[in-house]
């Protein structure tokens, strides 16, 4: 994999090779491997190995970006003259700033005093060598247990185990220099019976943390639970949403924590930073160095990630700012209701129109934190859902969303799992839904696939709105 020596002396040379005021180059790549089984087998087994040089030139303003995977001198001097060449034609960008130098990188809203923002501490090490070690053999092995439980429990099974190492860093004109390199291991598992299905999905920097067995008899037994499904009404019930669940339909919210959402006046928190819009159980941070987070430290302008206080009892406490918005913010018409403006290392590279995201969720722990099954003896009359899917968002102020259930969906009445129940499509909104969760469990890593993975609790909450049943 390419070490952060080899890309600095690319930067080297593209630096020889440009003629822009300002450079700025960004790394990415690796090694990623996937082995894909369906119907009790493996019937595809897939490698790539592949870096990417991405160039940024400045001109007075103007900038623009090319990429490449040839290192060679002529493939660069080819991608120099294609940015460059880009960027003179562009129209000036006012707002466009300098490339940070290391110590604003480092440093940048260090000085931020207020509580919602704290100097992040270093990441922990994401880079597991047994991780980056995966062979296809073992992999294979995984699937091997995978689908003997399938067959003891007269199931069909299907998904996918991957590994990968990966690497992420910038250099620029004026000294900046960061690296970051990580590798990841994720299994998903469907199980399938005659008239109902499973799920499991995890991933972790480390293999060690991932167990196909463990994940498989789960799948298993959701889908040997929920055979027979019964049909019960649509309407408003007490849910227990699923960590995946929770991750799938919440992660809709979190590109409008943006400062750019709130210039372009497409936030569902535009006029909202400052008031209580959930529930007294809700607490929010953003926290790239959280241990159950991956991912890496600083943003697309090299700017580390700082940790962030979205959300505090319920209360909208602030949004996250790449480097230009903040200053854009504070020439607006809306600095007085956007709360603290300041960067926080959540930009995108540029350029781009999306500006910045915040993409390390964490759910603060409750006080109280029940189990799933403490939620179901809690509950005289609801549904457990394991996964949702296909959530697109019908009122965007409002934030109303609209999915499915799937997968393990469980009628639950005085206080047990009665019976598996045909699925419901939902119409929810997540101010609804967050103001109205009545108990949570132990954050931890989730994954699904709606949204990226986070840091989230279970979550049972009250008049939760399902508005159709399905025929499966």
């Amino acid at each position: 994999m390419l070490s952060k020596d080899q890309a600095g002396d690319i930067f080297d040379r593209i630096r020889k090779l440009s003629t822009a005021d300002e450079v700025e180059v960004l790394f990415s790549g690796g090694k990623f491997a996937l082995t894909r089984f369906a119907n009790n087998t493996i019937h595809q087994n897939v490698a790539e190995e592949n870096h990417i040089v991405s160039l940024r030139t400045v001109f007075g303003g103007r900038t623009a970006r090319a990429f490449t995977n040839k290192f060679d001198d002529e493939s660069l001097r080819q991608v120099v003259r294609s940015s460059e060449s880009l960027a003179k034609v562009q129209h000036p960008d006012s707002d466009l700033l300098p490339v940070p130098d290391s110590q604003e990188a480092a440093a940048n809203a260090g000085g931020g005093s207020r509580a919602t923002m704290v100097r992040t501490p270093l990441a922990p090490s994401r880079h597991f060598q047994q991780t980056a070690a995966i062979t296809p053999e073992l992999r294979a092995e995984g699937v091997k247990k995978i689908v003997g439980v399938a067959k003891k429990h007269n199931l069909t099974t299907a998904g996918v185990f991957s590994s990968a190492e990966s690497l992420e860093g910038i250099f620029n004109s004026r000294g900046l220099s960061n690296w970051h390199t990580q590798t990841s291991a994720e299994i998903s598992i469907t199980m399938l019976g005659a008239d109902s299905s499973g799920w499991q999905k995890a991933n972790s920097p480390d293999v060690a943390n991932i167990d196909p067995l463990a994940l498989a008899e789960v799948a298993a037994r959701k889908a040997l639970d929920s055979s027979r499904p019964r049909e019960i009404p649509a309407g408003k019930y007490t849910v227990i949403l699923e960590p995946a669940a929770v991750l799938d339909i919440v992660g809709f919210m979190f590109w409008d924590y943006s400062g750019m959402a709130i210039l372009d006046q497409r936030s569902f928190l535009s006029g909202r930073i400052g008031t209580k819009l959930f529930g007294d159980n809700i607490t929010i941070w953003d926290d790239a160095a959280h241990p159950l987070q991956t991912g890496c430290p600083f943003d697309g302008e090299g700017v580390q990630r700082q940790r962030v206080g979205l959300v505090e009892n319920g209360v909208v406490k602030r949004v996250v700012y790449a480097r230009a918005t903040a200053e854009r913010m504070k020439r607006s018409e809306y600095q007085d209701k956007a709360g603290p403006i300041e960067a926080t290392g959540h930009g995108f590279a540029l350029p781009n129109e999306m500006g910045e995201m915040p993409q390390n969720i964490v759910f603060a722990p409750v006080r109280d934190p029940q189990t799933i099954e403490q939620m179901i003896a809690s509950t005289e009359r609801g549904v457990l859902v394991t996964r949702l899917w296909y959530i697109r968002e019908v009122d965007p102020y409002e934030k109303m969303l609209t999915g499915m259930t799937r997968d393990g969906t469980f009628y639950v009445e005085n206080g047990r799992v009665q019976c598996g129940v045909r699925n419901f499509r939902l119409n929810e909104s997540l101010i609804h839904m967050l103001s109205n969760v009545e108990a949570m469990s132990e954050p931890v890593r989730a994954s699904g696939e709606e949204s990226f993975d986070m840091v989230v609790p279970a979550m049972k909450i009250r008049d939760f709105n399902f508005t159709e049943v399905t025929k499966f």
